[in-house]
């Protein structure tokens, strides 16, 4: 049963000074991460914004409590309760538990690391083989409503905007088809005045032309509109909820659809009502609690597999990035072998799911995943607008990227490390 909430309210935010409010922040948050923080962002914040949970008018509500089973396990879980014991029981199951999730995430399990990381790869050669799959994001617009102060697209940020139009789109397209490749994820800024459903349904029938695996990583939207975009020829939805928890979440989101918590965390969950094969799902490393963020994400994954059991899940693992305008970005606490980690946790946990390593790592960082526990890479990476076909980009990128191979040299490194590059999963007859 669905519904459409046409409430809106607004919390007052007391007038402090900028200085007195990220002091304050600091002091009562452990996981403040001052790299993204700015003056600017500081000042809106002491504006009357929109109460986070609340629905705009035109969200769909599902009727579903997924979200308050979330965010009481996120709020419970304290890491620091697990042994190396929790850890050594958790490694001894065929299946996994959420608890026994909880203890893979621990600190408890870092110097048992070299195990986890044995036992998952041992599930990735059982559920995927020696294969890796390839796809590229194509960014087709960038122009965005929101203001969420670590990305690059945000509407305060300065940058040049941009929005392909038919005959860009097809020579992005071409473009890329001529490398080889077959899978392609469509990607925009979160703005529905100047990339409407219809508009992007449009690139995706276009891009059906051209590939056999065709993804959307858009602003949420209401099942029929997914539907919609099912018929355009969309097979799955990628959206990364940032951070699980509501209250940063507020912090870092100041206005825009975005800020819609709720919203946004039931995307996946709209999606697969609406009729999409797989859904993607995702925290932004670095922006919070990353052990209980990841904590979030797998369980969310894992109850919706149980509601919706023929749906395909997927998760992306990516790291805060510097974006224009803010060289200085950083993930906190997450390190290389904190994300070696979360990445194995994600396949012991649920080893059928798709694991996808962004551009955002380097060279090494993503081959080395691949060969324990990923199985999904992205190659020929370009996050800027018109990149792909064009030596100078129409619009600025959203993030910087570390792995600037193209198509052809990491199919090479994929095949020196004896795995098996896998073009397309589907084949349409």
């Amino acid at each position: 049963m669905t519904k459409t909430n046409t409430s809106s309210i607004t919390e007052p935010v007391a007038s402090t000074s900028v200085t007195d409010r990220t002091a304050q922040t600091q002091k009562v948050d452990a996981f403040f991460n001052d790299s993204i923080y700015n003056e600017e962002a500081a000042a809106f914040s002491n504006q009357q914004l929109t109460d986070h949970m609340a629905y705009a008018e035109g969200m769909e509500v599902l009727d579903s409590t997924l979200l308050e089973e979330v965010l009481e396990a996120r709020n419970s879980y304290d890491y620091s309760a697990y042994s190396e014991a929790d850890v050594h029981q958790a490694l001894s199951h065929q299946q996994r538990s959420p608890r026994d999730f909880a203890a893979l995430l621990s600190p408890a399990a870092l110097p048992l690391l070299e195990d986890i990381a044995r036992q998952a790869q041992q599930e990735r050669q059982r559920y995927f083989g020696n294969s890796v799959t390839f796809f590229t994001p194509l960014y087709i617009a960038n122009y965005c409503e929101n203001y969420c102060i670590y990305c690059g697209f945000n509407s305060h940020n300065r940058i040049h905007r941009a929005r392909l139009n038919r005959e860009q789109l097809i020579r992005e397209m071409e473009a890329i088809a001529q490398t080889g490749m077959q899978e392609i994820l469509i990607l925009t800024g979160e703005s529905r005045k100047m990339s409407d459903v219809h508009y992007i349904g449009e690139a995706c029938k276009l891009a059906r032309q051209y590939f056999k695996v065709v993804g959307v990583e858009i602003y949420p939207v209401n099942s029929d509109e997914y539907a919609y975009l099912h018929q355009c020829g969309v097979d799955y939805v990628t959206v990364f909820q940032e951070t699980y928890n509501s209250d940063k979440y507020a912090q870092l989101h100041l206005a825009g659809a975005k800020r819609v918590f709720p919203y946004r965390f039931y995307a996946q969950e709209r999606a697969l009502k609406g009729g999409m094969r797989g859904v993607g799902l995702a925290a932004l490393l670095g922006l919070d609690d990353f052990r209980k963020d990841a904590f979030a994400t797998g369980l969310h994954a894992y109850l919706l597999q149980k509601k919706y059991p023929h749906g395909e899940f997927a998760f992306s693992c990516p790291r805060l990035r510097p974006i224009i305008n803010n060289d200085k970005i950083k993930p906190l606490d997450v390190h290389e072998r904190q994300l070696l980690q979360v990445v194995c946790a994600y396949r012991l946990f649920l080893p059928f799911a798709s694991i996808t390593v962004s551009s955002r790592e380097c060279a090494r960082v993503r081959d080395n995943l691949m060969l324990i526990c990923a199985n999904k890479i992205s190659a020929g990476v370009n996050t800027g607008i018109g990149g792909h076909s064009h030596k100078q980009e129409l619009g600025d990128e959203q993030f910087a990227i570390d792995d600037n191979r193209s198509l052809e040299e990491i199919y090479a490194a994929m095949e020196r490390l004896k795995l098996q590059p896998v073009m397309a999963e589907y084949v349409y007859v």
